[in-house]
């Protein structure tokens, strides 16, 4: 089954009234976009909470299906309380999964071609929906279901509905309950809004329409509310949750200003989607209170630029403001690589929260010092700002664009009540949301004990204790969200150390259904795929589960100990050919009538198994591929004349003599004198508009035509790699890496770009750099090798042996996919070339490693080839001064060249070893064969790494990153050059 990946949508639905894009999923062939068909609301509003569900329809106008691939933000304060999407006419709800699993669950759905569906965390608030198929000219239908605490409105709450979204929606209902309202609500934002009608007491709305014009960009709901202390419980499990919501008196004092002031101004490419005006304008009163001082300003990107200090006098800070103005972002966001000043009182932060580069430990202030966070931004990491700005005794001052600023400038000028105790009896578990007090208001969350409970709380007032007591009974009155509140809050308790406490993050998100930065909700089709992958289904098939389940006997035991038997008997055949060469004949390689009908037999068969292509006609791809005329596969200049000799299978003998005995390589210790080999790399030229442009500019104008072009080419990998090798190339190296940490931005928490990321900062020589990139890909991707063995080639690259072998030997243990075969044997030989060139001094611990598998293997020559992109086929092809190509099909050849298995899946390695090299040239190529994937971003990356001397003191390596587009597609990527 072919799909497409539809990139990156932003929904809009509940956090970003001021932005007016309708969800469309965009797509990346020409396709018309899926458009949103149909929209249905319902909302649910009581006691001061309410819970929000938004029914899609999405429409496939075109001739094939598709994936659907939908990012969005949501609001501080909003969390997903559940998710759905329709399986057989009906909507079945997700279930939780532990985050890596969950996603190794869908691609393997979606490799058999089943509908899946997953909907997972990200960063800050953000969260990304895979969906899978949405079937050509059909649709799909996904429900998602929020909860938020609402903010006061003076005598009550407001519930706020971005509306913007569903401009042009044919279909359209929003549903309204309102419960508990102390008078009847109001709406707002929109003209000839209905009435409210009351029932049995409460307020009870229900609002039909049916829309095919444009709607307004918000409505807002007024509800009236009681002045006095209410609780609700509920019970959940084997536990009785409450919330209690306390009036408390909201008056703020003036507090006095710092004179010298840290400005850590995030200037990372994030924050050009922060609302800077308002920024500006809440700055702009800050420094009018403070009057004089002196501001220390601090831009944070992939790394700190240094400080610039400026005079504030009587409020004047026009020369700080104009540099502010002039920020241009782009990089990374390492917002905890800085060191604090001393002589600093307040630092300000300014930022969206997303760390996503560096350090991962915020820097730890001085005893006085205060932090403020400052954000404007709809899905930030408002959880890591608070914390960090409570713990430092400020607070985060929420910018909510186009709604003025005196509610932020009031957080960031006075002080208000602080929460100095809080304990109950009765009650445990007490957790509490001091940010609400802004707003007159305190929300306690707990744990029944006893049945009725006593929560005494100190809130501290201008250095005074103001004690209140709060009284909670069993039998209040029951809410819905109750018990979702003391999870939401106690997420963000934990979330302060995510490090941590990911144990406990993903306890808590399987037990009360939420997606977190450790769990995702999962639905799959049938029966049979929840049994196979373990995963508990909805509550309707538990009873079908459990039966299946007992059916299957599966006996997972052993595994590890088979998985190293069998590793251990496919590296003695390594060491087999390693150790005895071939001892065949030499001859001119030709493929005879015979080998080339083999060889499309072959490609054949692995054209079947990858699917139907997008490229050429199988057919001429496999005459090509087997012929390959266009790459002049020509061997080096022959010897001698040679004597005839007999005709081996599969070749065209050439009158060649036989092969003298081999002698050592130069990467062993008796290596023939005054041989050597050389690497030439073939720079790869990329052919984008933008290319010519920069390669015409000067040095130093090379990064403002990039910021210039950046906007165009914002959502594109390529684009970076790009730029960031051109400013290499011209010596701007601090830029270059720059340019290339925007990939860390791009698509967050995609392992696939990551990858990339991590790579060239190896190929730039910064591993320092690649190590927390791939640490990230680990968690996102344990069940992959290449996770462990990139990170451990990191780890060698950056001088850390023992961690580099630890991850290596990973590898080499654990029970991989059948598509991931022989990659032990790749990160076997990484391990002991280690291990055996390690100076005397530093030689790793290798006790925890079985003493079959330790013994270094030198070569000459060795070539290996990864990729970024799943689900697709590259291969790796060598061709010797012979002019026999080691190929997938040729794995052995008559110089002695071993080819790993071949890798049809995805990622690679592939690897390319030569003990003994004879005198010539060795041709390296790269072929993308086909893919077979659901989700195509566009050209894929590979990198090839060409080694000389691989497992001795000698080794070089040569490292290069290239794309290659369409199925059938070759390149001469470099050479090795015998000497």
């Amino acid at each position: 089954m072919t799909g497409l990946r539809l990139i990156s949508l932003f929904l809009l639905l509940c956090a970003t009234p001021w932005l007016a894009a309708q969800p469309l999923m965009e797509t990346l062939r020409g396709e018309r976009p899926v458009r949103l068909q149909s929209l249905d609301i319902q909302s649910a509003v009581s006691g001061g909470m309410a819970e929000t569900r938004v029914r899609m329809v999405f429409f496939n106008p075109n001739s094939r299906m598709l994936e659907g691939n939908l990012q969005f933000p949501l609001a501080d304060g909003q969390h997903v309380t559940g998710f759905a999407l329709d399986i057989d006419g009906a909507m079945r709800p997700a279930v939780p999964v532990e985050k890596s699993r969950g996603r190794q669950i869908i691609e393997m759905e979606e490799r058999r071609g089943v509908d899946p569906a997953l909907l997972e965390h990200t960063q800050g608030n953000q969260f990304r929906l895979r969906v899978y198929p949405i079937p050509a000219q059909g649709t799909r239908t996904v429900e998602l279901t929020y909860a938020e605490p609402l903010a006061r409105d003076s005598d009550g709450w407001a519930y706020r509905l971005p509306l913007a979204y569903a401009n042009g929606v044919k279909d359209f209902v929003w549903n309204v309950d309102v419960q508990g309202a102390a008078g009847a609500p109001r709406f707002s934002g929109i003209a000839e809004a209905p009435a409210f009608g009351a029932k049995a007491g409460n307020a009870i709305s229900s609002w039909q329409a049916r829309l095919d014009r444009p709607v307004v960009q918000q409505v807002t709901v007024h509800i009236p509310a009681a002045q006095r202390v209410q609780a609700y419980v509920e019970r959940f499990g084997n536990d009785t949750y409450f919330v209690a919501e306390v009036s408390v008196n909201a008056q703020r004092t003036a507090r006095p200003l710092p004179r010298t002031v840290g400005l850590l101004w995030d200037a990372s490419g994030s924050g050009a989607r922060r609302a800077i005006d308002d920024e500006l304008a809440l700055l702009d009163r800050y420094f009018r209170a403070l009057g004089n001082g002196e501001v220390r300003l601090v831009l944070l990107r992939d790394r700190p630029e240094a400080a610039q200090t400026f005079r504030i006098r009587d409020g004047d800070w026009d020369a700080l403001r104009k540099v502010l103005r002039s920020v241009k972002y782009d990089g990374a966001s390492a917002l905890a690589d800085w060191l604090p000043e001393s002589g600093v009182q307040e630092y300000v932060l300014v930022s969206d929260g997303l760390l996503n580069y560096g350090a991962r430990r915020f820097p730890v202030l001085a005893s006085g010092q205060r932090l403020y966070a400052v954000n404007s931004t709809a899905g930030a990491d408002t959880v890591r700002l608070a914390a960090l700005a409570e713990r430092n005794g400020g607070a985060l001052v929420s910018v909510t664009p186009g709604q003025g600023i005196d509610a932020a400038a009031a957080v960031l000028l006075t002080d208000g009540p602080r929460i100095e105790q809080l304990r109950a009896e009765g009650a445990a578990e007490l957790l509490a949301d001091a940010g609400a007090m802004q707003q007159g208001l305190l929300r306690i969350a707990g744990k029944l004990t006893r049945a009725t409970a006593q929560v005494n709380l100190s809130l501290a007032r201008q250095g005074k204790a103001v004690p209140v007591t709060v009284q909670v009974d069993g039998g209040a009155a029951t809410h819905p969200l109750a018990a979702w509140l003391w999870a939401s809050y106690q997420l963000r308790a934990l979330e302060i150390d995510h490090e941590a406490n990911r144990g406990a993050i993903r306890r808590l998100g399987s037990q009360f259904g939420m997606p977190t930065r450790e769990t995702s909700l999962l639905v799959l089709e049938r029966m049979e795929d929840y049994v196979r992958h373990d995963v508990t289904p909805p509550a309707s098939m538990l009873a079908a589960f459990d039966k299946l389940r007992a059916q299957q006997a599966r006996s997972t035991a052993q595994r590890r100990d088979k998985q190293l038997d069998s590793v251990v008997r496919q590296f003695e055949q390594k060491i087999a050919w390693w150790e005895n060469p071939p001892q065949k004949k030499r001859w001119l390689y030709k493929e005879d009538e015979a080998a080339r009908q083999e060889s499309q037999r072959m490609r054949r068969e692995r054209t079947q198994e990858m699917g139907a292509q997008k490229a050429q006609p199988v057919e001429a791809r496999m005459m090509e591929d087997a012929r390959a005329p266009a790459l002049n596969f020509a061997p080096s200049p022959p010897p001698p004349a040679p004597a005839a000799a007999p005709v081996a299978s599969g070749m065209r003998a050439d009158a060649r003599p036989p092969m003298a005995e081999p002698k050592a390589g130069i990467g062993d210790k008796d290596a023939a004198p005054g041989q050597s080999i050389g690497i030439a790399l073939k720079r790869w030229n990329a052919s984008a508009p933008y290319i010519a442009r920069m390669k015409a500019a000067a040095p130093d104008a090379l990064y403002a035509i990039y910021l210039d072009e950046k906007p165009s080419w914002e959502n594109s990998s390529a684009f970076y790699v790009d730029v960031a090798d051109m400013l290499l190339q011209k010596g701007k190296r601090d830029l270059a890496l720059r340019v290339l940490s925007n990939l860390a931005e791009m698509d967050l928490e995609n392992r696939h770009v990551l990858r990339v990321l991590g790579y060239r900062l190896l190929q730039a020589g910064a591993p320092q750099l690649a190590v927390p990139v791939f640490e990230q890909v680990k968690q996102l991707a344990e069940e992959e090798p290449q996770s462990f063995r990139d990170l451990g080639l990191a780890y060698a690259a950056a001088g850390k042996r023992q961690e580099a072998i630890e991850h290596l030997y990973e590898v080499v243990l654990r029970p991989w996919d059948g598509r991931f075969a022989e990659v032990e044997l790749i990160a076997l030989a990484e391990m002991n070339a280690i291990i055996a060139t390690a100076p005397p001094g530093a030689k790793p611990d290798t006790r925890q490693i079985d003493s079959r598998l330790l013994r270094n293997l030198p070569l000459d020559m060795r070539a290996v080839l990864t990729w970024d992109a799943d689900n697709s086929d590259m291969d790796l092809w060598v061709v010797d001064p012979d002019g026999e190509k080691c190929y997938y099909g040729n794995q052995n050849t008559q110089l002695g060249g071993r080819l790993s298995r071949d890798f049809t899946g995805g990622y690679g390695p592939e690897e390319f070893s030569l003990r003994r090299a004879r005198p010539g040239k060795y041709r390296v190529y790269a072929n993308y064969f086909g893919d077979r994937q659901q989700l195509v971003t566009g050209a894929t990356t590979l990198q090839l790494r060409l080694t000389t001397g691989f497992g001795t003191a000698r080794a070089k390596d040569e490292m290069v990153t290239l794309r290659l587009k369409d199925g059938g597609s070759t390149v001469l990527v470099g050479e090795f050059e015998v000497r």
